[in-house]
């Protein structure tokens, strides 16, 4: 069970860690059940866990934030699990672990509204062939994410609200419309596609409580909901993205696509048609 969060959203799916590649700069895992995109310059420190008999293996940045856990389930292959704490366990069991509160990096400043060229910004904006490419254009004219949101071309971005987020999901559930859900910190991102179904309150928390998929999303921390367009090569790509009250991405949700595909249109419909009525 693949398990990555933030402060106000834990994603947890199971299945078989596939398709691993890595690079200088950055790791894919991309089987059909795990999907992550790994930022490997932030990983610091690995745990082998045992928690009354639960097993598993658990990475931290420098300053000690969790960044990705892995836990073994009843289908899992014991053994391997065995051999591999066994050839990467630390020599040292006794030193304190190095934490440097700093390690995590820091939200980047932004630019005064103001200061924003909108005409070049909204060009950059409406000219994607993928949503990819969207942090490289918060980079290029220094904004951050929901300013970029508040300055967006017209139509490519409009605010909503917590039940408009609930409603869509209810909807997912009761017509099976697929989706991809994207959790992640600065160090990982992991994404379920597939259906939802089960969901559930239990506090200031509303849940997903499938088989294979769970996800644990703080309600009461939603400070801005938007609905979200962009452009691609595909046509145009329609997000419902949550932040906190710092501007950071809590949780952020697709109609569940492939590249080359175009956006599932009960998703497009969905989401527009909620917008309006909310």
């Amino acid at each position: 069970m693949a398990l990555t969060r933030n402060e106000y959203c834990v994603n947890e799916r199971k299945g078989t860690y596939e398709n691993i590649s890595f690079n200088p700069h950055a790791g894919l895992v991309l089987g059909e059940d795990i999907d992550l995109r790994l930022f490997m310059k932030y990983w610091k420190h690995a745990f082998a866990v045992n928690e009354n008999d639960r097993l598993s293996i658990q990475f931290f940045d420098g300053a000690g934030t969790a960044l990705h856990k892995i836990y073994l389930t009843d289908k899992s292959n014991h053994a391997a699990y065995d051999q591999l704490v066994a050839k990467f366990k630390a020599d040292d069991q006794q030193t304190a672990t190095d934490i440097n509160p700093n390690a995590t990096p820091r939200k980047s400043p932004e630019i005064p509204d103001s200061e924003v060229n909108l005409t070049e910004f909204h060009t950059a904006w409406n000219e994607m062939k993928d949503s990819h490419e969207f942090f490289g254009i918060l980079r290029k004219f220094a904004l951050g994410r929901t300013q970029a949101l508040r300055l967006a071309p017209e139509g490519r971005a409009t605010q909503t609200d917590f039940a408009a987020f609930r409603k869509v999901f209810e909807a997912c559930s009761a017509d099976q419309i697929p989706v991809m859900v994207f959790t992640g910190n600065h160090a990982c991102i992991q994404i379920h596609s597939g259906y939802v179904n089960k969901l559930v309150d239990h506090g200031p928390w509303f849940n997903v409580l499938d088989s294979e998929f769970n996800l644990h999303l703080r309600e009461d921390a939603v400070a801005q909901v938007w609905r979200v367009t962009k452009p691609s090569t595909d046509g145009d790509v329609t997000s419902l993205e949550l932040y906190d009250a710092d501007g950071e991405m809590i949780v952020q949700v697709f109609g569940k696509r492939k590249p080359g595909i175009p956006e599932l249109e009960t998703w497009r419909q969905l989401v527009n048609a909620d917008l309006q009525n909310a």
